[in-house]
């Protein structure tokens, strides 16, 4: 089997896109398929239209999880790298595979830590009050309760976290 969805799923500023490049730099390395979904390249497209509202958010990740099962079709082992704060929408985008071709990864990292990294202001600005439904903030983040992999990015080098990664693949006979 050579097309399932990895879906990362955390705060931002937990690793979720630096996890999913990497991972993919590796699947190019084994001369595997893939295509990556993250929340920026989604935003400026797909789902330009949507804000960030409970309401939003949960378009936002069905409309992703349609994309991803299209790759998936098509033959692609496919890297989704978003918050996706609540569990119903991450149970919907697994249902829509075959239950053995979702592999849900909780970026596991502290709230601290994340501002401590937020590279882009977000975290400061959503303390400020500047930004509205923040999640992790003011807004829910809702912790897998079964993820397939946990990586604590605290504790783990990029190295370490993708070979984790990796070794699930191989051992469940994905790679």
């Amino acid at each position: 089997m050579s097309e399932f969805i990895i879906w990362f799923t955390g705060l931002s500023g937990s690793g979720k896109s630096t996890l999913g490049e990497n991972l993919k730099l590796k699947l190019d390395e084994l001369n595997k398929n893939n295509f990556i979904l993250d929340g920026d390249n989604v935003r400026k497209g797909l789902c330009s239209d949507l804000g960030f509202s409970d309401e939003c958010r949960v378009e936002n990740i069905r409309r992703i999880s349609e994309v991803a099962k299209l790759f998936v079709d098509s033959g692609q082992i496919t890297i989704c790298s978003f918050i996706s704060p609540f569990r119903t929408e991450r149970e919907f985008a697994r249902s829509l595979v075959d239950e053995d071709k979702f592999i849900e990864v909780f970026v596991n990292c502290p709230l601290k830590e994340c501002e401590i990294r937020d590279v882009k202001g977000l975290y400061k600005k959503a303390r400020s009050g500047e930004i509205k439904k923040f999640t992790g903030i003011d807004s829910e983040y809702q912790v897998p309760e079964n993820p397939e992999i946990e990586i604590k990015t605290d504790e783990l080098t990029i190295n370490e976290s993708v070979d984790l990664i990796l070794d699930y693949l191989k051992k469940g006979g994905l790679l």
